[in-house]
């Protein structure tokens, strides 16, 4: 009788865990359209597969009358489950419980459970909404956070880290999501910033609401904080078992092999025409991308900002691939700073967890100003010379029009290491354009011509038939063939099938020092 009792009481402890601050507090979440710490673990994990751990853990604080406030959980759900069947650790911070604030033990809840990630292999999920540091536990609250941003380190490249903004995430908060792997938030509801509006303008006097200052629209556009934008809660972990689905649970391990039907030797005579005649002509090379990958399924990064690059996940032949490539319709796909950044971290990802890299390149050279030289395009540019020269993944380019200059060089070129270098006939591959060129090259003789205008398109041309073609690469070996576009994927799963045996070092060292 006495063990009821005692199995009677742990099911009214468990209870009570489950309704979390209360009635009131779930009902006030709800109606600022958010979730709560439980429902959203019920949305992402397999249903029936989360284990709680650590659901009677609670605070040791004293000060500040906080052993009144002692609730069992202290403010963060922890735990793992499975996604698709595949092991995955998360935490999730209740916002109706002491405002999710983070103190000593919470903070202790979380690293557990991002040991246990590290330990077994697999991704750690963290769910933020938060009012920040717990006040009342002073410096164990900002010791919390700094073991939290520790881990995240060591985890870097060991598993992938995945954050989710769904409330606020201010203050030093913001610092564990910028060190993981991708940032997701929802419109509306999801803000992170250092400092908030109220002390901004205490400070400097700037008015600025919570969105145009941290929302999901700033961060995913203009700072590049963020990697997704998502219209509700419910879409956002959608995304995030979508992003999931193309990568390894580990650096040790492969992503997961999707049987496709698409027919791996397809050929696709579009391709051969969709190259505008004029080379100065802008066009979308997303639609050259969907026509080369299995099924035309693209799962886009960082859509929203440094639109003149793309990055994100494809596969052929049912394996993952990570693809980058200049969009010719924004900036001409001139490399700046953001999109340099945005490259960069995108292919050390891929290589830390063995996903080769496919470039298409079609980039007129760096962008220029007096605001881009200014802000450290040789700094930031300096990055993706170092992440492709870095990665030892299989790395595939395919040259689709232009390629210039020092660009050239930066987008997956054959001196960085590019395993396979494919051009299309319509490639150019040269120091610079035609007209540039043509203007220092033939300088005095157009200034002596008797119609300089006239002289002038003769040389360009003269230049661009001379140069302005695959053909010089080729014969120096800086390319490895000229294809008809229309085999382009047939030609890409061939050169993968004969790369997935790769084996490449790199000179020992503690680690190299990229530009940051």
């Amino acid at each position: 009788m006495a063990t009821f009792e005692k199995v009677n009481d742990l099911y009214m402890r468990k209870e009570r865990l489950l309704r979390g601050g209360g009635e009131k507090r779930i009902a006030k979440q709800h109606e600022a359209g958010k979730k709560t710490a439980r429902e959203r673990l019920n949305l992402l994990f397999d249903e029936g597969s989360f284990v709680e751990v650590d659901a009677f853990v609670e605070t040791r604080g004293i000060d500040f009358d906080m052993q009144n406030k002692k609730i069992p959980g202290d403010g963060v759900i922890t735990g793992y489950g499975t996604v698709d069947g595949r092991l995955v650790f998360a935490s999730s911070q209740d916002f109706t419980v002491i405002g999710g604030s983070l103190g000593e033990m919470h903070a202790k809840k979380i690293t557990k459970v991002m040991d246990m990630a590290m330990k077994m292999g697999a991704p750690f999920i963290s769910i933020n909404d938060s009012g920040g540091a717990r006040i009342e536990e002073g410096i164990d609250a900002l010791g919390g956070f700094g073991d939290i941003f520790f881990r995240n380190t060591l985890a870097s490249g060991v598993i992938p880290q995945i954050s989710v903004i769904m409330g606020p995430c201010a203050g030093g908060a913001v610092y564990s999501p910028a060190i993981t792997d991708f940032v997701f938030m929802v419109d509306k509801t999801s803000h992170m910033f250092i400092t908030g509006p109220q002390v901004i303008k205490a400070v400097t006097g700037e008015e600025v609401s919570f969105d145009a200052l941290g929302g999901a629209a700033a961060h995913n556009t203009i700072s590049g904080v963020a990697h997704f934008d998502c219209p509700t809660e419910e879409d956002c972990f959608s995304q995030i078992k979508k992003l999931l689905s193309f990568l390894p649970d580990n650096n040790l391990s492969d992503p997961e092999e999707i049987l496709s039907n698409d027919d791996i030797n397809r050929l696709d005579a579009d391709l051969n025409a969709i190259i505008p005649d004029n080379p100065n002509k802008p066009y979308d090379m997303m639609e050259i991308i969907t026509r080369i990958v299995d099924n035309g399924e693209f799962f886009e990064i960082h859509k929203g900002f440094a639109k003149n690059i793309i990055v994100g996940f494809a596969r052929i032949g049912g394996k993952t691939a990570g693809i980058v490539a200049n969009q010719p319709k924004v900036a001409a796909g001139a490399l700046d700073v953001d999109a340099s950044d945005k490259a960069a971290r995108f292919i050390r990802f891929c290589d830390a967890f063995n996903i080769p890299l496919i470039t298409f390149t079609d980039v007129p050279g760096y962008l220029p100003g007096v605001a881009q030289e200014h802000s450290g395009i040789i700094r930031h540019g300096a990055k993706l010379l170092y992440a492709f020269s870095e990665a030892t993944v299989p790395k595939i380019n395919v040259i689709v029009r232009k390629a210039y200059g020092g660009a050239y060089i930066a987008m997956n070129s054959k001196h960085l290491g590019a395993d396979m270098v494919m051009a299309w006939p319509t490639a150019e591959i040269a120091v610079m354009g035609p007209d540039g060129a043509a203007n220092i090259i033939f300088k005095k003789e157009i200034a002596e011509s008797s119609d300089p205008i006239e002289f002038r398109k003769q040389k360009i041309q003269e230049y661009r038939d001379k140069f302005s073609n695959p053909y010089i690469a080729a014969a120096r070996g800086y390319v490895d063939d000229v294809i008809e576009p229309a085999t382009t994927r047939q030609r890409i799963a061939s050169a993968l099938d004969m790369l997935a045996s790769k084996r490449e070092t790199r000179p020992s060292k503690k680690h190299g020092n990229i530009p940051l």
